[in-house]
């Protein structure tokens, strides 16, 4: 087998990530060399790549769904939005400077190149490449310079699959729609349909399946049911329930629950750090935004942000930071977060703010310089054994107290003084034995004497059983002949142009 495709999405979040999670999965099993590309990410949820780079989170799952490391050639363009008008770029792996949504644009041409690159040689030392869009094809203000849907389709002979989520309701308007707004050199690519997290009968779905074919002359390839287990490595925070809470938590070992808030900054990133605690037996973990809900929280978790001085003035203009102050129990902050953590904060490149006080419960003074700290270390915590990667600005310039990690050099990292810890380290609760250590550590500063840790939590198992999951559905609920033939061949000729595509504009 050999070939590439691009699955699009009717809006955001409509499935695009798990859906080329889940084909990786499949080919991967079936021995098919394959990897996942999206030319163009904007997330502030990131990783550290093992050729010393920074891609979308969602790329890195990916990756692992076919048994691959991390590569920036995966993710070749990262926007990291730091405010509601800028981005920082990132373009294989590093940051080369910061765009406007106006400025951004003037640099696509160039970006385009890149991408294709990119493609080209991941098409050359691949057997397949299972390529993601970004947002919606249809956003046709955006489609003259477009690098990451159908400008990148076109570009390359892509064939191209929509995916809709019907738990939003308006599917067939959203599939159909989508469509229609293409053009007709665009349409010519559109081979199918898939449609994201069916609840109910499928009989009942089957007359409007019939009745898009008849109206587009495309089939749909599968409807994938909607299952509770698929919530890890969400794409952003806004993805978790509506009422915060993460995952689904299980009853505790003990007697106790273990009560976690997670401020939801505005400009969060690597919200997906808490997910580990999420997963354990007995621990609610919720996000809030309001200080009332930090009073009856037995951990505070301050986690990364994009723009951290100006997330920590939002905690002191919401009342977060003065309930954080007067939470007498165990605070974790993370990367941002533990710079905000601190005594002062010296900042002349994100935010340009000059030095800005900060919350003061740890006594650490923090410095942001121009590059940009990238490393996936490897050390010690609470005796036991840690890996995790580090995305920031910020560095340290002043610590006192007993460092969280301790580095194989002795040297430590974060900060650890009585009740309130901090680090820089993103996925350091991915490790089961730190894990646990924490919870005991956490619990036992709450009170929570009833608590237990689970003793068999395997985060590294859950995230590889829910790429399995994902594998499993493709397999059982797609037509994968029809996609083995799409990577094959393409996508068929002659198929129908849906009005209005190619129509003058009204007047």
């Amino acid at each position: 087998m050999s070939g590439a495709l691009l699955i699009a999405g009717t809006t955001s979040d409509a499935g695009k990530s798990v859906l080329v999670a889940g084909l990786c999965r499949w080919l991967a099993r079936q021995g098919v060399r394959v990897a996942p590309f999206k030319a163009q990410n904007m997330s502030n949820n990131s990783v550290v790549t093992g050729d010393g780079g920074e891609i979308g989170r969602a790329q890195a799952l990916q990756a692992a769904a076919c048994g691959l490391e991390p590569s920036v050639r995966f993710n070749p363009v990262l926007l990291k939005p730091g405010g509601d008008r800028s981005s920082q770029v990132v373009v294989l792996g590093k940051a080369v400077g910061e765009v406007s949504a106006r400025s951004y644009r003037e640099r696509k041409a160039g970006l385009l190149r890149t991408v294709l690159a990119t493609l080209a040689d991941l098409r050359a030392d691949y057997e397949v490449v299972v390529c993601e869009g970004a947002g919606s094809p249809a956003e046709i203000n955006l489609r003259a310079d477009d690098i990451a849907n159908m400008g990148l389709a076109r570009a390359a002979g892509l064939p191209v699959l929509v995916v809709g989520d019907i738990d939003r309701g308006g599917v067939f308007a959203h599939l159909f729609g989508t469509l229609a707004l293409l053009d007709p050199a665009d349409q010519a690519l559109v081979a199918g349909f898939v449609v994201n997290k069916f609840r109910g009968d499928p009989a009942l779905l089957a007359p409007g399946l019939g009745q898009l074919r008849g109206l587009t002359g495309r089939p749909v390839l599968g409807v994938l049911p909607w299952r509770e287990e698929l919530w890890l490595d969400a794409e952003d925070s806004l993805s978790y329930a509506a009422d915060g809470v993460i995952g689904r938590p299980a009853p505790p070992r003990g007697d106790q629950w273990l009560r976690v808030a997670v401020v939801r900054l505005p400009r969060i990133s690597n919200a997906t750090d808490v997910e580990a605690l999420a997963c354990e037996p007995g621990v609610s973990v919720r996000f809030v935004t309001d200080p009332s809900r930090l009073a009856d929280a037995d951990l505070v978790v301050l986690p990364g942000s994009k723009a951290t001085v100006a997330d920590l003035e939002w905690l002191r203009a919401n009342g977060l930071a003065d309930a954080i102050a007067r939470h007498d129990g165990p605070v974790l902050g993370i990367c941002g977060g533990f710079q905000m953590l601190g005594r002062r904060i010296e900042d002349a490149v994100e935010s340009r703010a000059g030095v800005v006080p900060g919350l003061g419960l740890l006594d650490v003074d923090v410095r942001f310089e121009a590059d940009k700290a990238l490393h996936r270390p490897r050390g010690e915590a609470f005796g036991e054994p840690v890996t995790g990667y580090e995305i920031h600005h910020g560095r340290v310039v002043r610590r006192a107290g007993e460092g969280l990690v301790t580095l194989p050099d002795g040297t430590p990292e974060g900060v650890l003084a009585g009740r309130v810890a901090g680090t820089h380290w993103h996925g350091l609760l991915e490790n089961d034995g730190f894990r646990r250590a924490f919870l005991r550590w956490a619990a036992g500063h709450a009170g929570r004497d009833g608590f237990r840790p689970a003793p068999d939590t395997d985060f590294a198992g859950r995230r590889a059983a829910q790429l399995d999951l994902l594998g499993d559905l493709v397999a059982d609920h797609l037509d994968t002949g029809a996609v083995h033939a799409l990577l094959e061949r393409g996508t068929a000729p002659g198929l129908p142009v849906v009005p209005p595509a190619g129509a003058p504009p009204l007047t």
